[in-house]
């Protein structure tokens, strides 16, 4: 009997690629987990996407319209399940400059932008690129974006004063709110060994609610924020001229919206791969983080791009498909027409120490004895990744990491090459330069001067068996060595060149004739250089 096929629907939202004769594997037991943990993050949502449009300078609604499209199209069609999109501060605080000076129309006409250069990236598979991020660097965002995470907390506990300003809790408020928060972090801790069946989080927030309602704690409740009630997300073109001015206007906002959401997006799309075992998909999530933001800005929304700590409870609390995804989006929407009163009455504590678990979980404690025993080079790099993290944003840290990353591997590998001198078997009376390591921009100079000239037979023979020629640097060292024989009257023959340097000599306009005298690498080449041209060598 034949096994019947899933269907591509049931492929899409379960996230996995099946063979034609194998079944789906979301059994009921594992439907019901990645419906509540879509409860449970779309319950985290709420208060991080109102205060990231309270940042930006936007209505609540914007933020919570932006987290809820954003959320549902990469669910759908992103890289990796298990990822939350969403509203985030790190692009946030690029936006409220644009919506100070312009206007909120002009931040949806960015946001449209930002999604259209997104999928450019998506198409150009610009996406693996992020395979250049060492680890390092990956350790000092993991760390950093733990940092802020927990920092964006401490806002949480400010309230607004009579003449509305806003400032800090204090006496019996604050020590209730530090209190519902220990009660939450310790039920996320113990839930697990009580029952697996309900989510941590979703089991703390339930019952830090039930006690604050049960015993009229007064901590500040969702409602306080703002009012999440709205209708459905509506289809508008943003009211701005169409004009060269308008885009001279919104262009750098969208370059850089864009560039920080895909940085984020694709270093989250590498720690959900971490924990879930999976692989690939950078460039597939760009074009979902494009789509989505393209959509966003159409619909009244802020944009957004993966959310780390969204993600993370969503993984840590068994969501592996793009179900969770999708219900964490629709339950978002559901908040918003039908039930903001009752959401609404949820302790902001019991959010805030969901996200504090999150910190703990998220934070990599192990890179703290790390950095004792990596090289000093890493050690840095990693803290300063993470300080940079910190104080500024993420996409400025991880290019200062990579920048960082780059310039300590080009100078340990300058001082790599070396050289080392013996009498060759096959010219008699010429001596064999044995160069060891790569020869570039880095290790030209020290390339030079491995030479003794003066000393030198009448014949010498540059051998680069255990190295690599990777640049125009390192051909116009050779060129240089070569010219400076030349000009003391001696022969310099050079043997071994593997094909990429047979091109870049090809390409320097010299004349150059190969020969395959070498049976064991087939493509190894012998050049003699002679009054200032390349010639064969035998």
């Amino acid at each position: 009997m034949s096994l019947s096929k899933p269907s591509r629907l049931h492929r899409l939202v379960c996230g996995e690629f099946y063979s034609d004769d194998s079944r789906p594997r979301l059994t009921a037991k594992q439907l019901s987990v990645e419906i509540l943990s879509g409860l449970t993050v779309s319950l985290a949502l709420v208060p991080e996407a109102v205060a990231f449009a309270f940042v930006a300078g936007v209505a609540p609604l914007v933020g919570l319209y932006a987290a809820f499209i954003v959320g549902l199209v990469t669910a759908l069609f992103g890289g990796r399940p298990g990822m939350i999109s969403g509203a985030t501060g790190a692009l946030a605080v690029v936006m409220v400059s644009l919506v100070v000076a312009h206007g909120v129309q002009y931040l949806f006409a960015t946001v449209i932008l930002m999604g259209i250069l997104q999928l450019i990236a998506g198409a150009l598979r610009w996406g693996k690129f992020i395979r250049m991020v060492p680890y390092p660097v990956m350790l000092g965002f993991v760390n950093g974006l733990a940092i802020v995470i927990g920092l964006a907390q401490l806002e949480q506990f400010k309230i607004a004063s009579p003449d509305g300003d806003m400032r800090w809790m204090e006496a019996e408020m604050l020590y209730a709110t530090l209190g519902m928060i220990a009660l939450t972090m310790l039920v996320i801790w113990q839930a697990p060994r009580v029952t697996k069946l309900i989510p941590a989080p979703l089991a703390a927030i339930g019952i830090v609610t039930a006690v604050v309602i049960g015993f009229g704690i007064d901590v500040p409740r969702v409602g306080d924020l703002a009012s999440l009630a709205g209708g459905l997300p509506a289809f508008a073109i943003p009211m701005v001229p169409f004009t060269l001015d308008t885009l001279v206007i919104i262009f750098p906002y969208a370059l850089i919206l864009a560039a920080i959401g895909l940085i984020e997006s694709l270093l989250t799309l590498n720690l959900v791969g971490d924990m879930t075992e999976q692989r690939g998909g950078a460039s597939r999530e760009c074009a979902a983080q494009g789509a989505a933001n393209l959509v966003t800005g159409f619909f009244g929304g802020m944009g957004g791009c993966a959310m780390i700590g969204q993600s993370m409870i969503n993984v840590k609390s068994g969501g592996r498909t793009r179900l969770a995804g999708v219900a964490a989006a629709l339950f978002l929407l559901a908040f918003i027409l039908f039930t903001s009163p009752l959401i609404e009455q949820i302790p902001i504590a019991a959010l805030v120490g969901v996200m504090f678990m999150v910190v703990i979980g998220t934070f990599a404690w192990h890179s703290i004895t790390t950095l004792r025993k990596v090289p000093r080079s890493d050690a840095l790099v990693i803290l300063t990744v993470t300080a940079v993290t910190v104080a500024e944003d993420l996409a400025i840290a991880v290019v200062v990491g990579v920048i960082m990353s780059a310039l300590v591997y080009a100078w340990n590998a300058a001082k790599a090459v070396q050289a080392s001198k013996r009498p060759s078997v096959r010219e008699k009376g010429a001596i064999v330069y044995d160069i060891k390591g790569p020869l570039f921009f880095g290790s030209a100079t020290g390339f030079r001067e491995l030479f003794q000239i003066k000393d030198d037979p009448e014949t010498v023979i540059i051998d680069f068996a255990g190295s690599r020629v990777v640049d125009q640097s390192a051909l116009q060292a050779i060129e240089d060595i070569a010219a400076k024989y030349h000009e003391a009257g001696k022969t310099v023959m050079l043997r071994h060149l593997s094909p990429d340097c047979h091109k870049l000599l090809s390409r320097s306009g010299q004349l150059i004739i190969g020969s395959d005298d070498d049976p064991e690498y087939k493509v190894a080449v012998d050049y003699r250089v002679r009054q200032g041209a390349f010639q064969s060598g035998h």
